[in-house]
């Protein structure tokens, strides 16, 4: 019960946080004067008295429903403004609002990354029934395993609603949630590793951990809103889980023959991480580094989730042949 209610006070966190007003965020493109002067231009004709209600009733439903407003339809123009402009005088594209410039496809932001997404979450949630269908709920991790997978499902279900509409609450929600999932990765891996041996200290660790989860939600929230300083504390999170798993598949390879599947998967997670350091502009304004990131992990997902059933299931038949011993 107190698990179950620090889980419901992390979620309560997360939402207001989430609610809270975001930091704006500059680049080069939305700096340039002329991008500047056509919005100032296209505000001024289209977004106020008439011209405003004459937006209104032509904009598409599902334009208006997802939020789309005329201040940001004029962001959007003038963005691809700006863009001509420079790749006719052999300019370098800029970034505008902390983002490459994307081709929007109906009302999505980023096709490619939403997509992706999308194919994540549906992945996960298709292994999470797989799961469910092949372990039997004593096994000693299905829990753990079976929360894991709802924390990932919906991860990437805000990672979806963030690429198909940036706004400050989704960006947060995406934040956040992923950190969720991060950490949710590190117990996964300390309750598999280590507190099945220790059953006492799983409570104590899991409220550590939501309460690192929330000091790092408030710190973004209440103090600053500092991208760099989010995406160190994920990269070295992630590699403390990438060390302590490899170590463990490593001792465990002799007799667990199935662990090679977390191997391969926490390796090529970290490896496909690094293709967010190439942050090249989209190809065909809708493939970027992160879109690509995103696409490697669905195999990944149905591997990781292939080796927590063998897992699961051996762990199962080791306390059945343990029960019949005794």
């Amino acid at each position: 019960m107190a698990g179950g209610g620090a889980a419901r006070a992390a979620l309560l966190l997360l939402l207001g946080a989430a609610a809270a007003p975001g930091p704006a965020r500059g680049s080069q493109g939305d700096r340039e004067p002329l991008y500047r002067e056509c919005l100032g231009r296209c505000e001024r004709r289209n977004c106020s008295g008439a011209a405003l209600r004459h937006f209104r009733a032509r904009q598409p439903l599902y334009m208006g429903l997802t939020g789309w407003t005329c201040h940001d339809d004029c962001k959007y123009e003038c963005m691809w403004h700006t863009v001509r402009l420079y790749v006719q005088g052999g300019r370098r594209v800029p970034q505008f609002h902390g983002k490459w410039p994307f081709s929007r496809f109906l009302f999505v932001q980023e096709p490619a990354s939403a997509f992706a997404s999308l194919l994540n979450g549906l992945a996960s949630f298709m292994m999470l029934l797989r799961y469910k269908a092949a372990v039997p709920p004593t096994s000693p991790m299905y829990p753990t395993c079976v929360a894991f997978a709802w924390v990932s499902v919906n991860a990437w279900f805000w990672s979806t609603v963030f690429h198909t509409r940036d706004t400050a609450l989704t960006e947060k929600l995406d934040y956040f949630c992923a950190s969720a999932v991060v950490l949710h990765s590190v117990y996964l891996c300390w309750v598999r590793t280590m507190g099945l041996q220790r059953p006492a200290l799983i409570g104590v660790f899991r409220a550590f951990l939501l309460l690192f989860l929330a000091c790092h939600i408030s710190y973004l929230t209440l103090v600053r809103f500092d991208y760099g300083y989010n995406m160190a504390a994920n990269v070295a999170i992630g590699l403390l889980n990438l060390l302590w798993w490899l170590w463990w598949c490593l001792r465990n390879r002799p007799r667990l023959p199935h662990v090679w599947k977390c191997a391969v998967v926490v390796l090529l997670l970290q490896a496909g991480a690094l293709l967010e350091l190439l942050d090249f502009p989209p190809l065909f304004w809708v493939l970027d580094a992160h879109a690509l990131w995103h696409i490697s992990t669905v195999p990944l997902n149905i591997l990781f989730y292939s080796f927590l059933v063998d897992d699961s299931l051996y762990l199962l038949k080791a306390n059945s042949d343990l029960s019949k011993v005794d």
